[in-house]
């Protein structure tokens, strides 16, 4: 990280270029290999637009027209007629499932999952034995979220398989029958059971730590056959592996593991938008290759043949593979790759003729030659647990006494990954270095990593972010007096921290969507979520309902400490957040103003868990360039928020 040119850094980029939508997203090939659905921008929104294979984006037809909120995820189906996609209503993650009819895009799409308010889709998959239907996941019922059947076509709704309890999960088949089911014991353990398929009988085959898996066994997947369950266990060891677990005999082989690394299992919160951690044929359902979190992300190919289409594919980026889609006869892909200084490139690729084409860039207009790398660092915690993370320093700047912003994950059981982050280009720069760790807690760097953080909420897992601090600053990168620190979510929580708990080590803070009572927090999730916080909230915090230690989580809130808070702190919160709701925000700000200590607050009354919405992120982050500029010292283009802006 030496040898940087010194005072030549590159002009300052337009915030506008960093945050607004992609102009091409989440590309996929249909069934049939004929057409590419893909994102972009439409009605000053993300939505879906369809072109024939061999088309350009002149050629192409926006099939969705919300200009309310950008679309994220969404679906082909097995008839060439009809698309589905998930929305919500301004970030509330009340998500349902509409129907697109591609003949006709300009028509009203249609909501096939009507549901009352608080109810939700989590999950969208084809039933290959029954066509131009698929399963749909909802808690129709709040409390369950049970499986149905609906005919595409005509939106007819039918109950598929009920859940008896809140904390089951049923895997089918791709029949749709019921092969296994996964439990949550009252301590924690994960019970895997085997579903007969006369008698429909559970006879357990398995039971798997809890607290080491604080999101959920992940992946769950029945295999191709109907005869295994793809599961992801620690085993005996330190590494999260890809098992297989047998129907009839309880075998459990290891599928996939790479010695010191983990399953990277971040897919799965995401489907088909973050890369996952299995990736199987769409069409016949076997396994092609597993991922696993490293310093750059280590694909493990499992499948000859695709071993095949993966060494063609490597040749045409030096990023890494991310998200996959093929067509039926698993000839034609569609592959996009990550890469720290490059935010996505998409290929098409044709197995049968060798020929590969670049489909698109996700952002065009950014030269990765100005972009700043991301360089994998290492370093002992103070009770020597090893820490993993990365640092990105500013272009054309030497790398010495540079104002410095730890960005802090959220989760958090997270992980912060090589990738492009427009967060962090942004703040490089403005001539920022910019830090990241995966403190104790963070998922992806084995069991002893993940649950190091049981009862450490303010304590050691900030000591941590206190260590990566030092050690920059002992290598001579920071300014110890130009210190800042941002996050969302859990990374919120821990900027609220860090001016609390140590009041001294930051010359800034800006606190996204964060926690600020531990305890209000966790009352105040959705209702459904509770029978899941055995093995991450309630472990690793404390139950709110048991009076000593909601004691000791109100000790670890920063709402109790906030007279310490001196450090000037930007708070940014979605008014429809579900997940940190506002009043988490509302109080710490309001008990800062009552102490008449200045704080900027943002309020966007059209967001939710994180800002979506173009013109909010460039509003934020206007804000956090001037906020960091003022009090760190950083580049600013003298920017101000608009007095119209939906942001207040």
């Amino acid at each position: 990280m030496t040898g940087r040119p010194t005072d030549q850094r590159p002009p300052l980029i337009d915030l506008e270029a960093f945050f607004a939508d992609p102009r091409f997203a989440n590309a996929s090939i249909s069934p049939d290999g004929t057409r590419i659905a893909y994102l972009a921008p439409h009605r000053g929104r993300r939505n879906v637009w369809i072109r024939g294979i061999d088309q350009s984006h002149e050629d192409a037809v926006p099939v969705t027209h919300d200009a309310r909120r950008g679309i994220t995820t969404y679906h082909w189906t097995d008839d060439p007629r009809w698309l589905l996609y998930l929305q919500d209503t301004d970030g509330n993650e009340d998500w349902h499932l509409h129907r697109v009819d591609l003949d006709a895009p300009d028509a009203p799409a249609v909501d096939l999952t009507p549901m009352d308010p608080g109810s939700r889709v989590v999950g969208a998959e084809p039933l290959p034995s029954v066509p131009g239907t698929v399963l749909v996941t909802m808690n129709q019922r709040p409390m369950f979220f049970d499986t149905f059947r609906i005919d595409v076509a005509t939106g007819q709704t039918s109950l598929h398989r009920e859940q008896d309890d809140p904390t089951a999960a049923f895997l089918l088949d791709r029949r749709g029958e019921l092969r296994f089911r996964t439990e949550l014991a009252a301590d924690g353990t994960v019970e895997v059971s085997a579903i007969d398929a006369t008698t429909g009988r559970a006879r357990l085959l398995r039971r798997l730590g809890g607290a080491e898996h604080p999101v959920g066994v992940q992946p769950q997947e029945v295999t191709a056959d109907g005869k295994g369950l793809l599961i992801g266990s620690y085993q005996d060891g330190d590494d999260l592996r890809l098992v297989r677990i047998d129907h009839e005999t309880g075998e459990e082989t290891v599928v996939a593991a790479v010695d010191g690394h983990d399953l990277d299992i971040s897919g799965t919160v995401l489907p088909g938008v973050l890369p996952p951690p299995v990736y199987t044929h769409p069409h016949t359902g076997e396994i092609l290759a597993a991922r696993f979190v490293a310093d750059r992300p280590h694909i493990e190919v499992l499948d000859p043949h695709f071993a095949e289409v993966y060494a063609r594919l490597r040749e045409l980026s030096d990023g890494v593979l991310d998200t996959l889609s093929c067509d039926d006869s698993g000839q034609r892909w569609i592959a996009t790759f990550t890469h720290d200084r490059d935010p996505g490139v998409t290929w098409l690729y044709d197995h049968t003729t060798g020929d590969a084409r670049l489909l698109f860039r996700a952002h065009p207009d950014r030269d990765p030659e100005t972009m700043a790398a991301m360089e994998p660092v290492g370093f002992p915690a103070r009770d020597g647990l090893p820490l993993h993370g990365f640092l990105t320093l500013p272009v054309g700047v030497e790398p010495r006494n540079l104002p410095l912003v730890l960005v802090v994950h959220g989760g958090p059981w997270w992980y912060d990954a090589w990738e492009y982050s427009s967060e962090v280009q942004f703040l490089a720069n403005r001539g920022y270095a910019v830090l990241q760790v995966n403190f104790r807690g963070s998922l992806g760097y084995g069991r002893r990593h993940v649950t190091a953080a049981i009862g450490e909420f303010a304590r050691a897992m900030h000591d941590d972010l206190i260590d990566a601090v030092d050690w920059a600053v002992a290598r001579g990168y920071a300014d110890p007096d130009r210190v800042g620190i941002f996050g969302g979510s859990y990374g919120g929580y821990s900027a609220l921290v860090g001016v609390t708990v140590t009041p001294d080590r930051f010359a800034a803070a800006v606190d996204y969507v964060g926690i600020s009572d531990l305890a209000n927090f966790m009352r105040t999730l959705p209702p459904f979520t509770r029978a899941f916080n055995v093995n991450n909230w309630y472990r690793y915090v404390g139950d709110p309902d048991i009076p000593e230690q909601e004691a000791d989580m109100l000790a670890r809130s920063p709402i109790t400490m906030v007279d310490r808070i001196r450090t000037p702190l930007l708070v940014a919160q979605g008014a429809n957040d579900v997940r940190v709701v506002q009043a988490e925000s509302d109080n710490i700000v309001a008990r800062l103003r009552e102490r008449g200590v200045p704080v900027e607050y943002l309020v966007a009354e059209d967001e939710g868990h994180g800002f979506e919405n173009p013109e909010n992120q460039i509003l934020l982050h206007r804000a956090i360039e001037r906020h960091f500029a003022r009090h760190l010292g950083g580049r600013s283009a003298e920017v101000s928020l608009t007095a119209d802006s939906p942001v207040s």
